[in-house]
């Protein structure tokens, strides 16, 4: 996916009581503000139409009818039948007993359905261990999920579902046992749009068990876990589409582009479900719930479905080991400026308009003019994805680096630099931006969205 085959859709929007949905400039859009009218609800499918009444054969006459006047003829006679002969018939009806419903005791075999590897085994772990994150601010409320991980109340959710909070929102978060708590944040990661926080007074919660994300495969059936549309504890099912997706976020004027690496699912994924658990069918956390991508319905055009994003959870246990620690997260740096905008259009990958003095990239021979075409063994075809691989790594680590193509390509060993990560990683349109720590973005183009 490049980065002009989608955009994400700002979920974070306040909402005013008086007016609905207040847009904001928070790129990340998971967290969901519910409209203060009252929304329409699905009536379950009312089913399939009773069959149609069949008349008795008659006796084949000498003659040959045409079928549609034997069905005009058909018809006439019942009504007649019914007409002069109903009383007959609803005395015969009064006369028959009244049926007694009564339920079937489920067969012994379905307990074989609430154990690990099943989607229903699953949906119990996950659910013990997901919260729901209300934060209330002057332009109103803001609703997410969270990832409990610890017994005493710490909880791992988005960045953009608590980032009203900072500007003295209030945050409630309710447990799987109905008990609602206050809560404090510990510490944000903007770029990887994730946060910790505390309940206060928690105890005795129960912690989410973390799996491995590099152990993932596409096509593997996965469980979402979260308050979409503010509908607590609610299960979705899907699979792995993919692993490795440029996930960009835009803010409400399109220039804002935040980025990073995520997981691609088919599950479904809404307003509130933002910060919540994607387990495997052991149960075991393996994504946080961030984004969707739809489409281009903010424009009016066609709505997409069942492109749902998550943050991996090897990266999001390493942020969130940091926050716990230090209330603080790093990022890894490369030290490189450039754009969405290359100079040389028929140029697949990542050209750079400008290198950081003493930084990462200069010290491996990195130059402005520079084409890098991978990041490892991951294929970087514009500015978005290097800044999406990048951030995969962690500080400090030494990277591959492929510069050019064919038999021209070079690749350089980069020793990763560190920065703390205070603000979102956005990526300018046109040269001349900071695309590693700052500036102004490129709008994904459609609707990718940062679900609460």
């Amino acid at each position: 996916m490049t980065a002009r085959q989608g955009g994400v859709v700002n979920e974070s929007q306040p909402t005013d009581p008086s007016t609905g949905p207040v847009t904001d400039a928070v790129t990340h859009q998971h967290a969901y503000f519910p409209p203060t009218q009252p929304q329409s609800v699905w009536e379950p499918h009312p089913g399939a139409a009773p069959p149609a009444l069949s008349a008795p054969e008659r006796p084949r006459g000498r003659g040959v009818t045409k079928p549609i006047v034997v069905t005009a003829l058909l018809a006439g006679l019942l009504g007649g039948a019914v007409g002069m002969g109903g009383s007959m018939l609803l005395n015969q009806d009064a006369s028959s007993s009244v049926p007694v419903l009564s339920s079937q005791p489920a067969p012994a075999a379905t307990a074989a359905d609430v154990q690990p590897g099943s989607i229903t085994y699953a949906a119990q772990v996950a659910s013990k261990s997901t919260a729901d994150i209300k934060v209330s601010m002057n332009q109103g409320t803001a609703v997410g999920s969270g990832v409990v991980l610890s017994p005493d109340g710490y909880v791992l959710t988005n960045n953009h579902v608590v980032a009203g909070a900072v500007n003295g929102g209030d945050i409630q978060v309710t447990i799987a046992d109905g008990k609602t708590y206050p809560a404090t944040v510990t510490g944000t990661s903007p770029s990887y749009d994730l946060a910790v926080i505390k309940l206060k007074g928690a105890s005795g919660l129960t912690p989410a068990t973390l799996g491995d994300s590099s152990a993932l495969q596409v096509g593997e059936q996965v469980v979402a876990v979260g308050s979409p549309e503010n509908l607590s504890n609610t299960v979705t099912s899907g699979i792995i589409s993919a692993l490795s997706r440029t996930v960009t976020a835009a803010d409400e004027s399109g220039s804002g582009v935040t980025v990073y690496n995520g997981l691609q699912t088919d599950t479904p994924i809404n307003p509130g479900n933002s910060g919540g658990p994607l387990v495997n069918l052991q149960g075991q956390v393996v994504g946080v719930n961030s984004a969707v991508d739809t489409g281009q319905a903010s424009s009016g055009g066609v709505q997409s479905f069942g492109l749902g994003f998550a943050i991996p959870i090897d990266t999001a246990k390493r942020i969130a080991n940091e926050l716990l620690q230090d209330g603080q997260a790093t990022k890894p740096v490369l030290g490189v400026s450039g754009s969405l905008a290359s100079a040389d259009q028929s140029v697949s990958g990542a050209q750079v308009s400008s290198v950081q003095q003493g930084g990462a990239a200069a010290a491996a021979g990195i130059k402005a003019g520079d084409v890098i075409t991978k990041v490892g063994d991951a294929p970087v075809s514009n500015y978005a994805d290097l800044m999406a691989q990048i951030l995969t790594h962690t500080p400090g680590e030494t990277v591959p680096i492929t510069i050019g193509s064919g038999g021209q390509a070079r690749t350089v060993s980069v020793k990763l630099g560190s920065a703390v990560d205070k603000q979102q990683t956005t990526i300018p349109e046109s040269s001349g931006g900071n695309g590693s720590s700052g500036g102004s973005g490129f709008p994904f183009g459609g609707g990718f969205g940062l679900v609460p």
